[in-house]
């Protein structure tokens, strides 16, 4: 696990069924990256837990996996700024009690924070970031790991960012939970190494065409970035069986 950066095979394409049977959660499911993950994955055979805050978000990807004709979702509504670790334990309950098992969760959610510098940076804004973009993954990770443990070949993937291999002006909290996050990672993956089948990865989307990016970047003409569905060969292979015995690695669009 020395050599951390890692890619996709060259020309890869994911068979048509390569999710078929296996229970993904999403979180920010609602919207950007983890709306397009849900539909895709649920299109590749997924049975998908759609998290994140806003309700009718939820219920609107969940219309339309259901109108695809896919294996029905479900929805399990949570705001991570104010989740608390017995919501994330009962929701680990409701899980079990559902689907006796989980094999893949995507950490999608996140919270852009401040573009300032950090003389300038609000405190609380700095808590919310790092609870959002660090304290809740952790907490997550950790409640459903019994979970996880169940699946004969389960994944976790963290979503990374330019800014958390390489501090950027002005992206203080982003940039530092980010760092965190892949820190998290790391230390996940050896620690389950050898131990239980579950992989734990990074993926680096790069500049997609997102709500988030647009904030970050509101000069930027949309078109000149990626659409989240070119994404999605990547997103499939790190979720989906094909990225068997891979685990500690760094993936960058």
């Amino acid at each position: 696990m020395s050599d951390v950066k890692a890619s996709m095979p060259e020309n890869y394409r994911p068979a048509g069924d390569t999710l078929q049977g296996r229970v993904i959660a999403i979180t920010g499911a609602g919207d950007g990256i983890g709306r397009i993950a849900a539909k895709t994955f649920a299109a590749y055979g997924a049975t998908v837990i759609l998290l994140g805050r806003t309700i009718q978000k939820l219920e609107m990807v969940y219309d339309e996996i259901e109108q695809a004709g896919h294996p029905q979702p479900a929805i399990f509504p949570i705001n991570l700024e104010g989740a608390c670790e017995k919501d994330y334990e009962d929701m680990c309950q409701a899980f079990f009690d559902e689907f006796g098992r989980l094999d893949g969760l995507l950490h999608n959610a996140g919270d852009l924070g401040e573009r300032t510098p950090i003389a300038n940076y609000a405190a609380d804004t700095w808590q919310r970031v790092m609870q959002v973009n660090v304290n809740a993954p952790f907490m997550i990770t950790k409640a459903l790991l019994p979970l996880l443990e169940k699946s004969s070949d389960a994944r976790i993937l963290f979503t990374g960012s330019s800014v958390g291999y390489q501090g950027r002006a002005y992206w203080g909290a982003y940039a530092a939970s980010k760092a965190a996050q892949e820190n998290l990672m790391q230390t996940l993956a050896q620690e389950l190494e050898d131990v239980v089948p579950v992989g734990v990865n990074s993926i680096n989307p790069g500049a997609t065409r997102t709500q988030m990016r647009a904030a970050a970047y509101p000069a930027e003409n949309p078109a000149d970035v990626k659409s989240a569905e070119e994404l999605m060969p990547l997103y499939l292979y790190l979720l989906g069986p094909d990225s068997k015995g891979i685990s500690g690695k760094q993936f960058s669009f």
